[in-house]
């Protein structure tokens, strides 16, 4: 029998955990919270054990660069219907089960795979679960969006971020512990253990694919293709041999030369492989661009998947749309830095994966499913924005924390904790305090950013827009995320987290020049 997604416009009388909409989400969310660690934290500690330099480890965390860029492929998600599963399940719901078949078999590919005998095998491998994993993120945001009116979107917010930290403990905290109860260890590492651990991260994608199967269609989720088919495939292809382009860029790059030594050396390949980079996205580009003149792509087609909800954007915004994708831009950047190299700082520490799994993921999701719940009665009390405002002065302040942390070191109080699937935990409690106020803080402030920017959607352009705002959320910290290693290895980790720390210091002030505009701006509409 199948749930109703569905929720009247009407709320009057109706208590929020009341509508099945709210805890739909809450399994979508788990569902999209399990592929990001597996590539984004829990990776980088498989590569370490495999004897992956640090620097090398935290390049990975470009795997998920898929997520800066989900906006190229959004209009066919938003689009195009997908062979047998578009005709039984409806637009939203085929591509919700078929990104998550992607990333089952994503997941099973590195499972399979040893770093220690082929790395690149598992570079490739990361990247078809960034696009798969983004891809669901992107259909499960336009389904969030269109499924319930906007009073009840911060509640869905709240419920679909819990899930996703219910994701990540599985993909984070489990994920360790089974890895090190399977046998693998900083001083001993197995392949097998990690390939088990994968495993079994697989087998939980199918809490997602049931809840799938089980809901239904929202009514303003279903639309028919405004092209023919062949020119969405004309446009996939396209698509998909720019992204080889960028990848076989990466790949075939020669390997930094070692003209430095020291310090210097550190800078160098910092430089050395942002023009890689920016190399791999240029011959992307090309590759799109020839594509397109040679008739290829239907221009008609590209301007009104593309182009319309850009301007739509800006009609809406006008002048402030600007500083509106600048705050968009710059919000999260302190802490997605900062995720990059936690796992490695805290092992680096001298933690067992034990500790790091239940003390940043265990604890650390109670503390940030308290913070989302928060988060949301403060914004309907207080404004979004006031919100928003507050939580990136708590962002900056738990980030410094971490500094305060490294000048502990070793001289911490010992203290046990028993946690379900742990047992009995030893662990600092100066450990404790920053991990607590850290996912409070990450908890409090990702709500009100989803909620925030659910509000500058406009239904037309669900997916679309959503999946621009949303990659341009990622863009930038992903890309000065891979290189935290590098940054820690050149700096240290003390002058590393003041400037993950100061990153988000603009972000104060936008929030604040922006907060009475967009007050006076909704009062005129």
């Amino acid at each position: 029998m199948a749930i109703s997604a569905t929720v009247s416009t009407d709320l009057q009388g109706t208590p929020w955990w009341r509508e099945k909409s709210v805890w739909v989400m809450l399994f979508l969310g788990f569902s999209a919270g399990i592929p990001i660690l597996l590539i984004f934290g829990t990776l980088s500690l498989w590569l370490r054990e495999a004897g992956v330099s640090r620097s090398t480890a935290t390049f990975f965390s470009w795997a998920i660069l898929g997520y800066s860029f989900k906006f190229v492929w959004a209009p066919l998600v938003d689009n195009l219907p997908i062979p047998l599963l578009t005709r039984r399940l409806g637009r939203r719901r085929s591509w919700i089960i078929f990104s998550q078949l992607a990333v089952i078999a994503a997941i099973l590919l590195m499972a399979n795979t040893d770093p220690q005998l082929n790395l690149t095998a598992m570079a490739i491998a990361a990247v078809c679960l960034g696009f798969a994993s983004a891809t669901q993120d992107i259909v499960i945001d336009a389904y969030r969006i269109e499924t319930a009116p906007p009073k009840l979107q911060a509640m869905l917010a709240t419920t679909y971020i819990s899930g996703y930290r219910i994701g990540m403990i599985m993909a984070g905290a489990i994920a360790l512990s089974l890895a090190e109860g399977f046998g693998s260890t900083s001083e001993t590492y197995s392949y097998l253990a990690w390939q088990k651990t994968y495993w079994v991260m697989a087998a939980a994608m199918l809490v997602g694919v049931v809840t799938t199967l089980l809901i239904r269609e929202p009514e303003v989720g279903v639309r028919k293709a405004s092209y023919p088919n062949r020119d969405y495939l004309y446009f996939t292809a396209v698509f998909a041999v720019s992204v080889l382009a960028l990848i076989g860029t990466l790949l075939l790059s020669p390997s930094t030369p070692k003209w430095f030594t020291g310090g210097t050396q550190s800078l160098f390949q910092f430089a050395y492989s942002s023009i890689v980079l920016f190399a791999g996205l240029g011959a992307a580009y090309l590759v799109a661009t020839a594509s397109s003149r040679t008739g290829l792509i239907n221009q008609a087609m590209v301007n009104e998947s593309y182009k319309e909800p850009v301007f739509d954007f800006f009609d809406r915004y006008g002048k402030l749309a600007v500083w509106l994708l600048l705050l968009i831009l710059f919000y999260r950047i302190s802490d997605i830095v900062l995720g990059v190299i936690a796992n490695v700082f805290y092992q680096d520490m001298g933690y067992s994966k034990s500790q790091i799994g239940a003390m940043s993921k265990a604890f650390g999701l109670v503390i940030s499913i308290f913070g989302s719940f928060m988060s949301g009665i403060i914004a309907l009390r207080y404004g979004v924005l006031k919100t928003l405002q507050g939580a990136a002065v708590f962002v900056v302040a738990t980030n410094l924390l971490f500094i305060w942390l490294t000048s502990v070191g070793q001289a911490h109080t010992n203290l046990s904790l028993t946690l379900p699937l742990f047992g009995t935990v030893n662990f600092p409690l100066e450990l404790a305090l920053v991990i607590a106020f850290d996912n409070f803080a990450q908890g409090f402030s990702t709500v009100a950013f989803i909620a925030w920017m659910s509000s500058l959607t406009n239904i037309s352009f669900t997916a679309t827009q959503y999946a621009i705002f949303s990659s341009i959320m990622t863009l930038f910290p992903k890309i000065i995320g891979g290189y935290s290693g590098t940054l820690v290895d050149t700096f240290g980790y003390a002058n590393f987290f003041l400037f993950a720390s100061l990153l988000g210091v603009p972000v104060i002030f936008l929030i604040y020049f922006l907060r009475s505009r967009l007050e006076l701006q909704n009062a005129s509409t």
